[in-house]
């Protein structure tokens, strides 16, 4: 029996056909894998099954019953339930009241807390997602916090989920444990839709795959008999390498240097112990960690986004620890965050407006005191556009409607185009297609070939493989290994990473 049938659906928004005929065809109990390049339609699609949209033609089929989905509220009346890419959770509630959120536990007309916090334990135990329901979510990690969204679904009866790019943030021992739940709720019956990017992940994980590029299904797939090449050739409508060819740079004198830095986290506890290291021009030098050891504060201190509790940061031998952000940038630092939504972009701004940040200041694009020069900006922000394949109807366009993947690329694409001697790149490839991943790791090598000096942070090891010359391991806030990505498996970076092996530096 078919769980979702969705029949010749098409949904256009102003300036572009997101869904042009799409068909569809979910097996009930399966795991459906919906796969294509940023802005190729996926998200739209699953989000007219989850009701936030309506199609302008077609059909949806639910259990093989015809439905008209109207509202998410319909969608999960109809068993239907969607985890987005981008999570909705209340930080400052905790986790039971977010699981409960609109669906409250009553005793008389106040909440029950009590019978909150024992039906979120229930459901925790019964589906072997493990989350304490009395803790902040402000204080949980990602992949706690998916948990989270993933028990909202079931606690509000779900039957299909729908799991936007569900492993976009979490670090590989996270993405691990969600396979074995994605696995066991299909054991207990039910429908898995999974939209991603990451053909590996998906090879290992659906049973059926469907390709979509521009809006249309351009071939489908049991996973058990799919390639990867096969389904990138399908993606992106070419070959795709997944190798760099890595050639050798001229390494220079150090262009960033770290001396004895100490940073504190959120809570005011010490992140980042005693840091010392130094990034030479024409180098890429990786950072390798499981998430919450003290890189984010790292990057955070060296960009100036918080200050340092003490140490020293020097950029082209000139000392910036007590220097702002913009003093950085004008210095000579470009940084690609890895939180885009929050630190990145200005989500009500135009492509443009994003693009221009940071130059919208300098000739020619302001004339004189306060006026820009609206044409001179559209001009650069268009090739930008192009030069960096971002998928929006114009360059007016409102960029927290662009994908995820798009969002980032806005991000590169500004960030990759200052006049920098030193990049902070952290993530860069978090939530992007197999194409886009191929373009920005070749960037990156172009950009420490022109003698710039990279430091990388990374959860994918393989992404600092490919890429960097040395990798340093943060372990607990400090510095525990140095490795040549040569010479070193990844086995014995994974130990380092763990803190079950030190060479402290």
């Amino acid at each position: 029996m078919n769980a979702v049938e969705m029949k010749h659906i098409s949904k256009q928004f102003p300036g572009v056909l997101a869904n042009d005929g799409v068909n569809l065809t979910v097996r009930r109990g399966s795991i459906h894998a919906i796969i294509g390049e940023n802005g190729a339609g996926k998200t739209t699609l699953m989000n007219l099954l989850y009701g936030l949209h309506r199609p302008d033609s077609g059909e949806i089929l639910v259990n093989e019953q015809p439905v008209a989905i109207d509202s998410p509220r319909h969608a999960m009346r109809l068993g239907i339930g969607m985890v987005h890419q981008h999570f909705m959770l209340v930080p400052s509630f905790t986790i039971a009241e977010n699981i409960v959120l609109g669906s409250e536990p009553q005793r008389g007309v106040s909440f029950d807390r009590k019978r909150a916090i024992a039906t979120t334990r229930e459901l925790s135990e019964q589906y072997g997602l493990r989350v304490d329901p009395t803790v902040k979510v402000q204080d949980t990690t990602v992949g706690i916090q998916q948990r989270v969204e993933i028990l909202k679904t079931l606690y509000r009866g779900a039957e299909i989920l729908i799991l936007d790019e569900p492993t976009a943030i979490l670090t590989p021992q996270e993405v691990r444990e969600f396979f074995a739940t994605v696995r066991f709720l299909t054991t207990s019956g039910k429908t898995i839709l999974f939209i991603s990017h990451k053909l590996q992940e998906v090879l290992e994980i659906a049973d059926d795959i469907t390709v979509m590029r521009r809006g249309k299904v351009v071939g489908e797939a049991r996973a058990a008999e799919a390639t990867e090449a096969q389904l990138a050739s399908l993606m992106v409508g070419r070959n795709v390498l997944f190798e760099v060819e890595k050639s050798a740079t001229v390494i220079g004198e150090p262009g960033l240097t770290v001396q004895e830095l100490q940073a504190r986290d959120k809570r005011g506890l010490f992140a980042v112990k005693g840091v010392s290291f130094s990034v030479r021009r024409g180098e890429i030098l990786g950072i390798a960690g499981v998430e919450g050891n003290g890189q984010s504060e790292l990057i955070e201190a060296i960009t100036g986004l918080h200050a340092a509790a003490s140490g020293s940061i020097t950029l082209n031998g000139q000392p910036i620890q007590d220097c702002s952000v913009i003093e950085r940038r004008r210095m000579g630092m470009a940084h690609i965050p890895e939180d885009r939504l929050s630190v990145g972009l200005n989500l009500k701004g135009s492509v443009s407006e994003n693009l221009i940040a940071g130059k919208h200041r300098q000739q020619p694009y302001q004339r004189g005191w306060k006026r820009r020069d609206a044409a001179q900006i559209r001009g650069y922000a268009s090739h930008l556009m192009q030069q960096f394949d971002i998928r929006a109807a114009s360059v007016d366009t409102t960029v927290s409607t662009l994908s995820g993947g798009n969002m980032q690329k806005v991000v590169v694409g500004r960030e990759f185009s200052m006049e920098a001697h030193c990049l902070i790149v952290s993530q860069p490839t978090r939530g992007v297609d197999v194409g886009a991943i191929e373009a920005i790791h070749q960037m990156i090598l172009a950009q420490a070939a022109s003698g710039k000096a990279i430091l990388l942070v990374s959860a994918e090891l393989d992404e600092l493989y490919k890429l960097s010359d040395r990798i340093l391991v943060m372990y607990e806030g400090k510095i525990v290994g140095e490795c040549d990505p040569r010479q070193v498996t990844k086995e014995e970076i994974g130990l380092y990473m763990t803190g079950a092996k030190r060479d402290t530096l």
